[in-house]
């Protein structure tokens, strides 16, 4: 039996530049209260949402990444030729293949960077970092651009009371790079797919082929609506609260540190009274700073870490340096947490 090479990466990873895109259009709740029997005080009381952005046509899944991408890349001081690995978390990109990982890395101008896509939904930015990390540390890449973006717009059914006014549009990205001290601690993650009825799809794609109205959605004035994201409200905000504490915590016991040591704390955006929640079981001291990006920038799944995390640092919430526990959660369901350093 021939004996291989071992291969030769970095000691450790960590995040060394982030960068974010919120598209132009900002709507408010009065916009989605245009469809639906609802309130802007109902909203704001169950999400915390006051606006949200939407793309409009050239704000594309790739337009958005590689604007998100280059602020990203500059704020690492690294240029574009040294990216080795493209990583998107998408559930938006309509296209199934290619992946749009490899128009993203061309564009930006790479050289040749391996690029593919992940469906993790909420949790992909965590996903997309545990992988980006293992490659810079098994030595297939010594810089990793990893994206989170989504045109969860286009998947809104603006006529369901219970989920048109949580999502918006945008891109967060990050670059990961050697390091000689652990900046990126071990990841939690793992998958409930029991409970994958709980965030779905209404219909697949597949269902269009068939052309039978019958078992296809229509709006209030008959028309086929086109396939949306739907989700049982109470079920998935149990599971958040209860459970996704639990992961958090076992990210803190893994990175070996406790509440105490921390300075942020970005969870997914998905609703502000998850986020209160979890800030109490866990029983955050008042000096961490929280992220509530939610409240401007709505539900943007894979991209709703890092576009919080650029946001932080650049009002000065935080600071480069600070210990950072991300945690993210959603469809499948899936979740992923770790500890970072912030860049």
């Amino acid at each position: 039996m021939a004996k291989l090479k071992p291969s030769k990466g970095a000691p450790y990873a960590r995040i060394l530049g982030v960068g974010g895109y919120r598209p132009t259009r900002v709507v408010p709740n009065e916009v989605i209260l245009e469809k639906i029997d609802s309130s802007d005080e109902w909203i704001r009381s169950r999400s915390g949402i006051e606006t949200r952005h939407w793309a409009n046509d050239e704000e594309t899944v790739a337009a958005m990444s590689i604007e998100a991408s280059g602020k990203a890349i500059a704020d690492a001081g690294i240029s574009a030729e040294q990216i080795g690995g493209v990583i998107v978390s998408t559930v938006s990109n309509f296209r199934q293949t290619p992946a749009v990982a490899t128009e993203i890395a061309d564009k930006l101008g790479t050289n040749k960077a391996a690029a593919f896509d992940i469906s993790a939904g909420c949790a992909g930015f965590g996903y997309g970092l545990t992988l980006a990390k293992g490659m810079i540390v098994e030595g297939s890449a010594e810089y990793v651009l990893v994206i989170g973006v989504e045109r969860l717009s286009d998947l809104t059914d603006l006529e369901d009371r219970a989920t048109a006014f949580l999502f918006g549009d945008g891109a967060g990205a990050v670059v990961v790079g050697p390091s000689e001290e652990p900046h990126i601690g071990p990841t939690v993650w793992g998958s409930e797919g029991d409970k994958s009825e709980t965030i779905k799809q209404t219909v697949p794609w597949n269902e269009y082929r068939v052309g039978d109205l019958d078992r296809l959605p229509l709006d209030s004035e008959g028309n086929v609506k086109f396939p949306a994201i739907t989700q049982e409200g109470q079920a998935v905000f149990r599971w958040a609260v209860f459970e996704m504490a639990k992961v958090a915590q076992q990210a803190l016991d893994a990175a070996g540190i406790t509440p105490d040591d921390l300075d942020v704390f970005i969870p997914h955006q998905a609703n502000e009274r998850i986020i209160d929640s979890m800030v109490k079981t866990l029983k955050l001291p008042e000096h961490v700073t929280v992220a509530r990006d939610v409240r401007t920038t709505g539900n943007t799944s894979a991209a709703s870490i890092p576009l919080a995390m650029e946001r932080l640092l650049a009002t000065g919430e935080a600071k480069s340096g600070d210990t950072a526990l991300v945690i993210g959660f959603g469809a499948g369901l899936v979740y992923a947490a770790t500890v970072v350093t912030l860049p």
